[in-house]
């Protein structure tokens, strides 16, 4: 089983991101057996859905799905609907409509626009274990725009220890961007950035643990999207410089005659 399910998860690594959900569905087609295994191990990008209750957009992913179905954060109901879903404990779920409105707010002001969603559930040691979905789409009015996605995944564990509570974190990015020019023609960027943390912090009241990782979480999205643009990007640019040249040979010809020029004057 294990060895059947690296082989898959390989594959996915050697295959187009774009492409991911179509990968996974296929992987799935051929092995059925082991659907459970790979959709909870490949992240794919998140789907918004909207609660047939309240109306409003939530994400769906893996850790909010039961079979078929998904668990609206606002609701606590699953669509399709099912009679015996897996949900929170009522004081679990005061907790996660408490964090499903302050990490709206900081959707809002991160990102002004998008969709977040965030649920939890029970361990069996008494803690808890949660995620943070957080969606934006960069739709283009017209083909010379810019279009693509951010999705962020943040998944963290929690055990209290007296007034101290200690984390884990792993958090997940998968950015896609398509742009199009008249120099560079069609560029289109896909990728995923996967970083881990653990820290403890204070705990006075159970509305501490939403500051807590909502704090971590803030940290570890402003270190990951610094690491995008300065080291991916920067080379991908440094690359794409060295590869092709926007410059006409002309242009190339004579900045190649004014720096024989200026070294033979310095020889002199």
């Amino acid at each position: 089983m294990a060895d059947i399910v690296d082989s898959m998860l390989d594959l996915m690594r050697r295959l187009p991101p774009t492409r991911v959900e179509e990968n996974v569905a296929s992987l799935v087609s051929i092995c059925p057996d082991y659907e459970d295994d790979l959709l909870s191990s490949v992240d794919q990008p998140l789907k918004v859905m909207t609660d047939r209750t309240t109306g409003k957009e939530y994400l769906a992913c893996d850790y909010n799905r039961d079979g078929g179905s998904y668990r609206s954060p606002w609701s606590n109901e699953y669509d399709p609907p099912l009679d015996d879903g897996t949900v929170p404990s009522s004081k679990l779920r005061k907790l996660e409509l408490t964090a499903n409105e302050a990490f709206d707010t900081y959707r809002e002001m991160y990102y002004e626009g998008g969709v977040s969603s965030v649920f939890l559930w029970d361990l069996d040691d008494g803690g808890f274990a949660g995620v943070v979905l957080l969606k934006k789409v960069l739709n283009p009015t017209d083909s010379s725009q810019p279009g693509g996605s951010w999705d962020s995944i943040h998944v963290f564990e929690t055990s209290e220890r007296g007034r101290q509570a200690h984390y884990k974190l792993t958090s997940t990015i998968m950015l896609h961007l398509i742009t199009k020019g008249e120099t560079a023609g069609e560029v289109n960027l896909s990728g995923s950035m996967t970083r881990q943390h653990e820290q403890d912090a204070p705990l006075t009241d159970a509305s501490s643990h939403i500051t807590n990782t909502g704090r971590m979480i803030e940290d570890m999205e402003i270190k990951m999207r610094n690491l995008l643009q300065e080291v991916y990007f920067g080379k991908t640019r440094d690359i794409i410089s060295d590869l092709r040249s926007s410059s006409s040979l002309e242009q190339e010809r004579k900045q190649r005659q004014v720096q024989k020029e200026l070294m033979s004057l310095m020889k002199r």
